[in-house]
């Protein structure tokens, strides 16, 4: 009885500590499409530093990204130090990986690692809601709402999945273009901090994971 009563405090702890979605911001668009948001064409090499942390667990290191349009990308990690290193293979939506188990631990879900990358891929949903705030292009997606976008320009600056009117896992990009994925009931967070973006060439042998 006390393990059981321990084990619903902790749920009800990290329940707790799950954003509510705030009401959308900004005056009714005249459209109500989503810009397109796709990677760019041809080959990419990105560059990044990256911390993470979940709950007392933290970790730092340096990594790579390199993606072919329309739809895949292979990611490099490298542990600080030298002490390890680990990649994966995102195609579509599917995730593959010798570590498969701790690739999706530690690798946002596929939409969320899309929206950093600049490529708007979450699931097809009718009951778009489009508003204007400023300079974002701001929409909820749903009914009830699944997904929160913010675009400005051409950029998607936020992506929030919603369950529930709670906020259980985002990504944001801050002016200096350092993206955050957070996934708070969880206690899970990682930061890119992207250093390079260049013209890429590699053949298909990088996907063969």
């Amino acid at each position: 009885m006390k393990i059981h009563r321990l084990f619903s405090l902790v749920v009800a702890a990290a329940v707790g500590c799950v954003p509510s979605v705030a009401p959308l911001k900004g005056v009714p668009a005249p459209d109500r499409t989503l810009p397109s948001l796709s990677l760019p064409l041809g080959h990419r090499h990105l560059v990044f530093k990256w911390e993470y942390q979940e709950g007392e667990i933290a970790a730092r290191g340096d990594g790579a990204v390199r993606t072919a349009a329309p739809d895949s990308a292979r990611l490099d990690f490298f542990l600080g130090g030298g002490l390890g290193a680990g990649a994966a293979v995102l195609i579509g939506d599917s995730l593959r990986s010798p570590h498969a188990e701790l690739a999706r631990r530690y690798i946002p879900p596929s939409p969320m690692m899309w929206a950093v990358l600049g490529r708007l891929a979450i699931p097809p949903l009718p009951d778009t809601v489009v508003r204007i705030d400023g300079d974002l292009l701001r929409a909820d997606v749903g009914s009830p709402v699944q997904w929160r976008v913010g675009i400005r320009g051409d950029t998607l600056v936020e992506l929030q999945h919603i369950s529930g009117g709670k906020i259980i896992e985002s990504i944001t990009r801050a002016a200096n273009g350092v993206f955050t994925y957070e996934a708070p009931g969880a206690r899970r967070r990682l930061e890119l901090t992207f250093l390079r973006d260049q013209p890429g060439s590699f053949d298909a042998s990088i996907w063969g994971l």
